[in-house]
């Protein structure tokens, strides 16, 4: 087994030293460098090839969100911001997340004094699946016209927050079709994301609840729980069915879609590391449906994209036309 590479980057010496024999404890994981900045961090990117970044929330020089930032420019891999407590500088932890970070981990989970901990060896179980995400490029395939709309399913991960920001407001207020994201964010975040979206939106924004019926505006599943929908727009709340490393999932969200309305069935991917919600396009576009891939110019990660793509999407759009097309639906039944 070929360990994972992992670039720690944190202001603390010594609590870098630490962190480092922590994640390389039982070999699945190997420290490539310890940097105490973000500028050293992007500048050693391309000298040591890591499959995962940890960052420290208070770097000096450019700090962590910009140094998120540079890295998922120069060399998109997998990020981890890790932190000093539940509520140390959130809006820092939150802009990181919207920059691109997959994870946010307080040091007291790390439990570095135990390495050896169970729970210790899952989170580096956890880390090293994170990395396992790549990254790659697709051309754009030409688009299919399809049916009718009646729900539209949004799958995101790293630079999805930002990415929901500009596609939310490109709707109007009277928008009819339900919307029903599923956004990869460390669990105690999702609550903060709705507040925020549902305030920059002309859209309600909310959290589903198990067993209501999908109306207009957008709906998020709560904390590690899959968002399901079922005939008759009823959504179902799942926290318990494990599928791959992600609840909620998108593959778990488009599928049922695909069974539940069918050709109405739309999903838009967004930026995002791995594959999820690649299976579920498949799905939606076998039942009749459409699927719109953000592009790679606009998304911070062209992986889910990417997988959605093969999957096949049957648009692939800069993230700004996504709005006007999912508007065009409401009329016209296809998205390009």
């Amino acid at each position: 087994m070929t360990a994972t590479r992992v670039l720690v980057c944190d202001p603390s010496p010594e609590y870098g030293d630490s962190l480092a024999r922590f994640l390389g404890a039982g070999g699945e994981l190997e420290v490539v460098g310890i940097c105490a900045s973000g500028e050293e961090a992007v500048e050693a990117l391309s000298r040591l090839a890591p499959d995962l970044v940890t960052i420290g929330v208070d770097l000096p020089g450019m700090g962590a969100v910009r140094a998120i930032e540079a890295i998922m420019r120069k060399r998109p891999v997998p990020i981890v911001i890790v932190t000093n407590g539940a509520g140390h500088r959130s809006d820092l932890k939150a802009n990181g997340l919207a920059a691109g970070a997959m994870e946010a981990v307080p040091k007291a989970l790390l439990r570095i004094d135990e390495p050896d901990d169970p729970s210790a060896v899952a989170l580096r179980h956890r880390l090293r699946r994170l990395a396992r995400n790549g990254v790659e490029r697709a051309p754009s395939p030409p688009a299919r016209a399809k049916g009718r709309a009646r729900v539209i399913g949004i799958c995101a991960s790293a630079g999805g927050p930002a990415a929901l920001e500009v596609l939310l407001a490109g709707l109007p207020a009277d928008f009819p079709l339900p919307l029903l994201v599923v956004q990869h964010i460390t669990n105690g975040f999702m609550d903060g994301l709705v507040r925020r979206l549902d305030q920059q939106s002309a859209l309600s924004v909310r959290t589903a609840t198990d067993g209501q019926t999908a109306g207009p505006g957008v709906w998020f599943p709560p904390d590690d729980h899959h968002l399901v929908l079922e005939p008759g727009l009823r959504l179902r709340l799942d926290g318990e069915t494990v599928v791959g490393s992600h609840r909620p999932s998108g593959d778990v969200l488009l599928e049922s879609m695909a069974a539940a309305a069918g050709a109405g069935a739309v999903a838009v991917v967004l930026t995002g590391m791995g594959r999820d919600a690649a299976r579920g396009v498949e799905a939606i576009v076998r039942a009749g449906g459409s699927a719109i891939a953000q592009d790679e110019q606009s998304s911070a990660v062209f992986g889910m994209p990417r997988a959605a793509v093969h999957a096949g999407a049957d648009s692939v759009l800069p993230l700004a036309s996504i709005a006007v097309a999912l508007t065009r639906l409401t009329s016209t039944g296809a998205p390009a």
